[in-house]
């Protein structure tokens, strides 16, 4: 009996530390090869150069020859942030959408095949976010960890915010390593960081997001690098930044976007246009990229200017348009919003009148503005300059100005100042507003004994006020009938 309890205890104990053994060599194993496979995310060769490619049916050597056909001044300091080479700083590109922010960081990996870069886009919702971070970096986390089956709580029973943590941790791990093998830092980029939504989640991962930041340009481990369209995004990072630095995007001059503008042209239409011609396109549509993108690959130039402006005058109207004096009462909180966009609006077009130049003949246009605080005094109100920028109406430049959203925009609003009647309709909608508000405040008290022909009596007495309710008399003719 001793000798078969020895052997059997022998046997569960070999059997054990077995078990034992390979779950630690295991563990041991699985978290080199989350660090291997991170440390491959950033190797020559990224899938977003390659899903760009595929997007514009190119090669993807082509892709910069047929799409990025205007280099633009920042596109340099772009190319030194992407390869490593300025390094003790993070980044923040601001402008507003369709400046080429984007194309420029994919031209930017592009020349060096994504080599130590990695890049994603930014979401909403803080699952999604975590996702993209992890596609971008290979990172699971820990979902293909073997251990999790055999445990009431994995790894993975935790919040998003917590996930996208434990990734920046394995991340350090791996820029720690190959700084000492390359000896320059990784670069992450997020695109869209205006897509985060401006609440309680949203600033939390911002938060998170520039505390790493901070402490991997203090180190020189990682460069990151972020993009937004939209003003708050930058509100929220300078509250924290001391090594941030910001670059904005804006639309190109005159002189540089009628130069590509003919050189396209005359690449892929061969046809040499005028300067006239290339005039009459920028006076309409500005200098903004996409702009000139959709303009160039049109058969009729003009025209396609037309339907940009129309397009850009329509989505203005359906978002802010004021419904006059005979508006209803239901609809006052919305009408409030439109009609402060629609006075910013007008007062943008009368400050035009009293601008020394509007145009200048080698830069192009020079577009009205006002600084955000006065904007927000002229809209008597705060909080909706930064909603209106979110829909793209507006502009709020890094420099705080505020001002049309695109050349298109401000000729769209000159379009519907100059309407007749229109500064009456404004006028109407503001004076319903103030009516509703007024009749809001108002409260009616209604005293019964009154109604009933009675009265108060009020008297100062000392130490107070008497009040006595004097009840009306029964007529004379009344008083006849009951005593008979």
């Amino acid at each position: 009996m001793a000798e078969a309890a020895a052997t059997s205890f022998a046997s569960i104990l070999v059997l054990g530390a077995g078990f034992g053994i390979a779950a630690y060599a295991y563990h041991k194993g699985y978290k080199y090869m989350v660090l291997e496979k991170m440390a491959k995310a950033f190797e020559p060769g990224d899938p977003v150069l390659e899903l760009a490619a595929i997007g514009k049916d190119l090669p993807l050597g082509k892709t910069a020859a047929a799409t990025h056909w205007v280099e633009r001044p920042e596109q340099p300091i772009v190319d030194d942030i992407v390869a490593g080479k300025e390094r003790g700083h993070y980044h923040l590109f601001i402008g507003e959408k369709g400046t080429g922010k984007s194309s420029m960081l994919l031209e930017a990996m592009r020349k060096i095949d994504g080599d130590g870069v990695a890049m994603f886009e930014a979401h909403a919702d803080l699952e999604i976010f975590r996702i993209r971070l992890g596609k971008a970096l290979d990172y699971e986390f820990h979902e293909d960890y073997i251990g999790g089956y055999f445990s009431e709580r994995g790894p993975r029973d935790t919040t998003a915010l917590l996930d996208i943590e434990r990734a920046l941790n394995k991340l350090e791990k791996v820029a720690l390593r190959r700084r000492a093998k390359v000896g320059r830092p990784l670069v992450v980029i997020i695109n869209q960081m205006h897509l985060i939504r401006d609440d309680d989640d949203g600033k939390d991962l911002i938060e998170l997001l520039q505390q790493r930041a901070e402490q991997w340009a203090a180190a020189d481990l990682v460069t990151m690098v972020f993009n937004s369209d939209d003003y708050w995004v930058y509100e929220r990072l300078k509250q924290l930044a001391t090594r941030m630095e910001v670059l904005t995007i804006v639309d190109l001059p005159k002189t540089q976007a009628t130069a590509a503008l003919r050189n396209y042209r005359q690449r892929y239409f061969g046809e040499v246009p005028s300067s006239e011609l290339l005039e009459q396109v920028y006076d309409r549509i500005g200098g903004r990229l996409n702009f000139l993108n959709r303009v160039a690959k049109s058969s009729d130039m003009l025209s396609a200017c037309d339907k940009i402006k129309q397009m850009e005058k329509t989505w203005f109207l359906n978002q802010c348009w004021i419904l006059g004096e005979d508006m209803d009462d239901d609809v006052m909180d919305q009408q409030k919003w439109a009609a402060a966009a629609v006075v910013l609006a007008t007062a943008l077009v009368d400050k035009e009148k009293e601008m020394e130049t509007t145009y200048n003949p080698a830069l192009g246009h020079v577009l009205p503005s006002f600084p955000l605080h006065k904007a927000q005094e002229i809209m008597t109100r705060a909080d909706f300059v930064r909603a209106l920028d979110r829909l793209n109406l507006f502009s709020i430049t890094s420099d705080a100005q505020v001002r049309a959203s695109s050349v298109p925009m401000h000729l769209a609003f000159q379009e519907i100042v100059a309407q007749p009647g229109f500064r009456e309709h404004l006028q109407g909608t503001i004076d319903r507003i103030a009516a509703i508000e007024s009749l809001g405040r108002t409260r009616e008290l209604v005293a019964k004994d009154l109604v009933l022909g009675g009265k108060y009596e009020i008297r100062k007495v000392p130490g107070g006020i008497d009040v006595t309710l004097k009840e009306k008399e029964e007529d004379n003719d009344d008083e006849g009938e009951s005593d008979s």
